[in-house]
């Protein structure tokens, strides 16, 4: 009988026959150190390398676009100054619906807002706080479905990427409104895409920061949403027609779509609980080399529950690696269930709103100041900076959660002094300096509540309970022009309500500070039963 196979190669010799039948991947020992995101970034990546620094600037310049699209209706739907442009004309009126149609006009023309063009005065001056309205509802619609797309199919940066188009389209086609009612429906599709923007990229731009710079990388932020509004006063003031500054504002978002989201990588953590490993490890070794560090080749990344568990032998780490590239999932549903994440998700929703109301509704009063808006749009963005670098210094020192308190404290009792404040002469000035001090605190709590809610659940759900917690934060918006219009000291009594009543809340939520970001539902658990979560 021939000793040759029907192939014609010899059979297997001694040697073969010692060999294992599953030959070990190039690169990964047979007993690899399995590590969880962030011990890896400590152990061997670097925190917050070049790697990270260029990421986190570049990401969150869509704070910016976010600014934009928020802040525009401010100078779009002003009222312009008016005069006297025929006889009967008394300039001495306080309001031009106590006037003679024909005698008088728009300083700028008709085409300078849409309350001129639209005519959105006297009995149509609800339309003002509708359309803001519609806008902040959009906003809580998208918040939620992408917030649930960009936890499953097109993750971080394609969620990005997709409203970052979305804006620019709708934002450009606002500009060719015909009438009112186009106006209003595509100011809610700008807000529908709007609402995932700041979302997407804070969880992107701080999800590869380590757990020791997370807190001051994410309260770092909101530096681009107040500069984006500062830069929007400049934009506002050269181009004067509502019509072209609503194309100049959107213009940015399809540059940074076109230009900036092409060199952005996708976060490690959603590629991992997608089961797209390669593609996480792949960003890691490219984040350990730039900042200067070295990752082992037999170091892989594990979930939570799998960490520093190492295979028995070649078939079990076959099966551990098979195992890892499946996807997990997670939802509202899984957050709903367990108890410990419910309340903290309840917590989150009804302080969120609260603030919301504070913070949107002193903003826009800011029309209301009988000064210059441009001005006064520029100082309120400035003045929330310094909320933004003391919080982010006393982040790390005192904890989320006494911040949270106090910042929302600090603008209740404000809000409530201005509120006992006359309006006019000398006490006018000290209610306006009790709102900025109002829009201080708030800005201070608005800036910490998204790190405080990163933290506050598992990667697997992050952005779903992000997106549920900013839906409540778009309801507060949309209730926060209607509290605008009542005027006087009733707005100041709301807003102060508002503050100490969520300042209350927060007592009840856990401390974060260096505790761990899971990735899982269980992992959450696990840490809550060993006593690392509080």
């Amino acid at each position: 009988m021939s000793t040759t196979s029907d192939c014609g190669s010899l059979g297997p010799t001694q040697s073969d026959l010692r060999s294992p039948l599953l030959r070990p991947v190039a690169g990964v020992s047979n007993n690899p150190e399995k590590i969880c995101i962030d011990d890896m970034l400590q152990k061997h990546c670097g925190e917050f390398g070049y790697w990270q620094l260029r990421h986190f600037v570049l990401t969150s310049l869509a704070w910016a676009l976010e600014a934009f699209h928020t802040m525009v209706m401010i100078f779009a739907d002003r009222e312009p100054a008016w005069q006297c442009s025929a006889a009967g004309c008394l300039s001495e009126s306080k309001s031009v619906c106590q006037l003679e149609p024909g005698s008088w006009k728009w300083i700028g023309g008709a085409r300078s807002s849409t309350v001129a063009e639209f005519g959105l005065i006297c009995g149509q001056k609800y339309k003002v706080g509708l359309v803001q309205s519609l806008f902040f509802g959009g906003c809580m619609i998208g918040a939620g479905v992408f917030g649930h797309l960009s936890d499953s199919k097109l993750g971080r940066k394609g969620s990005l990427l997709v409203v970052c188009i979305m804006n620019a389209i709708f934002g450009c086609l606002t500009a060719l409104s015909p009438a009112y009612w186009t106006y209003a429906l595509l100011r809610l599709l700008t807000g529908f895409s709007t609402g995932g923007v700041g979302l997407c990229a804070f969880v992107l731009a701080t999800e590869p920061v380590g757990p020791t710079m997370r807190g001051i990388a994410g309260m770092s932020t909101f530096y681009f949403f107040s500069g984006g509004i500062a830069t929007l006063s400049g934009i506002a003031y050269i181009f004067q027609s509502w019509r072209s500054l609503y194309i100049a504002s959107s213009i940015p978002s399809a540059l940074f779509a076109a230009i900036i989201l092409p060199f952005l990588s996708e976060s490690p953590r959603w590629c991992l609980i997608r089961g797209k490993m390669n593609q996480a490890m792949k960003t890691m070794h490219r984040i350990a080399k730039t900042n200067g560090n070295h990752l082992p080749d037999g170091t892989l990344l594990a979930l939570d529950e799998e960490a520093n568990s190492v295979p028995d032998n070649v078939q079990s780490e076959s099966k551990a690696e098979s195992e890892s590239q499946s996807t997990i999932t997670g939802s509202l549903i899984d957050v709903l269930h367990l108890p410990l994440t419910r309340i903290r998700l309840l917590l989150a929703v009804a302080i969120n709103f609260l603030c919301s109301v504070v913070y949107y509704g002193l903003s826009l009063n800011v029309v209301n100041l009988g000064t210059n808006i441009y001005l006064n749009v520029l100082l309120n963005a400035v003045a929330e900076m310094p909320a933004f670098f003391l919080t982010a210094i006393l982040l790390n020192k005192f904890g989320r959660k006494p911040l949270a308190i106090g910042t929302q404290w600090f603008s209740g009792i404000f809000c409530i002094v201005g509120s006992l404040l006359k309006g006019y002469g000398t006490w006018k000035i000290l209610r306006m300096v009790c709102g900025v001090l109002g829009i201080f605190g708030m800005a201070g709590t608005y800036n910490l509540l998204f790190v405080y809610m990163v933290e506050l659940f598992p990667t697997v759900v992050r952005n779903a309970a992000l997106g549920c917690a900013t839906q409540a934060a778009q309801m507060g918006a949309i209730l926060s022009p209607f509290v605008v219009v009542i005027g006087n000291r009733i707005p100041f009594v709301v807003f102060g309500i508002c503050g100490i009543a969520g300042g209350t809340l927060a007592f009840y939520l856990p401390e974060t500070l260096n505790k761990p970001l899971y990735d899982t539902m269980a992992g959450i658990q696990d840490g809550e039963s060993s006593g690392m979560v509080v």
